[in-house]
């Protein structure tokens, strides 16, 4: 197991300031989530974990503690897709500006084969965003449920993609795109040889002792990891698709329809096994002991300026103004946000790691109060620990 300078194992408990307590309660009352977890990590080694509200309001659920588990949504995207690619690179197993089709010869020939990957990973690939795959692969919402049903829909969804043509040139701009990344999901399967959520557990999540960080697929071993932990797991929303809440099940169809495990969306996980993952990103770019390679790290984190009006790292976001990092966090920093509530942040500039995992689309994705609400308590984060450091 990988213990560096930011693992978990090292830190010292921050007392909690009250402005951040009274933050996160003020916005359970106001109905902006129904709970969440607010972690920050100072330095390396002072963190606070603050819980506040409930699971859920409906039906109405137990507190949320630091163990509660949430549907991190986008935040797949770089904690386990971009650290994937980062460590397949730092392997020689592939390089940034291959082509897609190299990997995925069933691109061969269509629009989307000459992107390299990255532009898949900096949304510059010219893909369209999003596209509601799922309502074809399974209008009734029936789920594959064993690995060889999980790979033929996998076929599926790679033969869809492959049809969709471009809606702007490659390298010319960029728009943030799922499907970019359900590609990206694919190449790393076919580059390992393993399942994604296979190689996230045992090159990522166990070597940095990041647990529980893990998918849940709609296998019997996902079905069994997942009852094992549904106590602490945060539902989210009633889903006219599937008929019923979900809890423990990924928001997002188009993950679902992909049983549970793809590059965009379907990774659950606390605060504390972000931070874990965040930790290694930090170190990396510090130059102390990490599972990343530095120069990669500083590839991956560093703002693209060959896109114009991009604020687009390799996988990761970088502040923009309005983001919603607030006012304070550096031109350094580096960051994603999760569809569900969920939000990352990292400024190497101070060393300050914050994570918010929430389930804001409890029992409604109607909900977007969390706009407003997480600059705000980033800037409040940044006040109470940043400018004391």
């Amino acid at each position: 197991m990988y213990e560096g300078p930011y693992s978990i194992e090292r830190i010292a408990i921050m007392l909690v300031p009250p402005s951040l307590r009274s933050a996160l309660d003020h916005a359970v009352v106001s109905g902006v989530f129904p709970g969440a977890v607010l972690a920050i990590r100072q330095g390396g080694e002072r963190v606070c974990v603050i819980p506040a509200g409930r699971l859920s309001t409906d039906p109405p659920g137990s507190a949320v503690t630091s163990s509660t588990i949430y549907d991190l949504a986008s935040l797949t995207k770089p904690l386990a897709t971009v650290t994937a690619m980062a460590v397949l690179v730092q392997h020689g197993q592939c390089r940034l500006d291959d082509r897609a089709d190299s990997v995925l010869h069933e691109l061969q020939g269509t629009a989307t084969g000459p992107a390299t990957l990255r532009q898949l990973l900096t949304h510059s690939s010219g893909l369209p965003g999003w596209r509601g795959f799922y309502e074809r692969l399974s209008p009734n919402a029936s789920l594959p449920t064993s690995p060889e049903a999980r790979a033929e829909v996998s076929r599926q969804i790679l033969h869809m993609i492959a049809e969709e043509g471009l809606i702007h040139g490659r390298g010319k701009r960029s728009l943030y795109s799922d499907l970019g990344f359900m590609l990206l999901g694919l190449i790393i399967e076919r580059l390992s040889g393993a399942p994604l959520d296979r190689f996230v557990r045992e090159q990522i999540v166990q070597p940095l002792n990041a647990q529980p960080l893990c998918f849940f697929p709609t296998d019997s071993e996902g079905e069994s990891r997942k009852n094992s932990m549904i106590g602490l797991i945060a539902p989210t929303e009633r889903d006219s698709w599937r008929g019923h809440l979900l809890c423990g099940e990924v928001h997002d169809e188009n993950a679902a329809a992909l049983g549970g495990v793809a590059g965009h969306a379907g990774l659950f996980g606390t605060a504390e096994a972000v931070l874990a993952l965040t930790g290694a990103w930090l170190a990396a770019y510090h130059r102390k002991p990490s599972l990343l390679n530095p120069e990669i790290v500083s590839d991956f984190s560093k703002r693209q300026s060959n896109i114009p009006g991009s604020s687009w790292a390799i996988g990761w976001d970088t502040p923009s103004p309005p983001s919603s990092s607030g006012r304070y966090f550096s031109p350094e920093s580096f960051g994603h946000l999760g569809y569900t509530g969920t939000s990352v942040w990292i400024d190497p500039a101070c060393e300050l790691e914050v994570v918010l995992l929430s389930n804001r689309v409890h029992p409604t994705r109607k909900n977007e109060g969390i706009r407003t609400y997480r600059p705000m308590i980033h800037d409040l984060v940044y006040q109470e620990c940043a400018q004391a450091f």
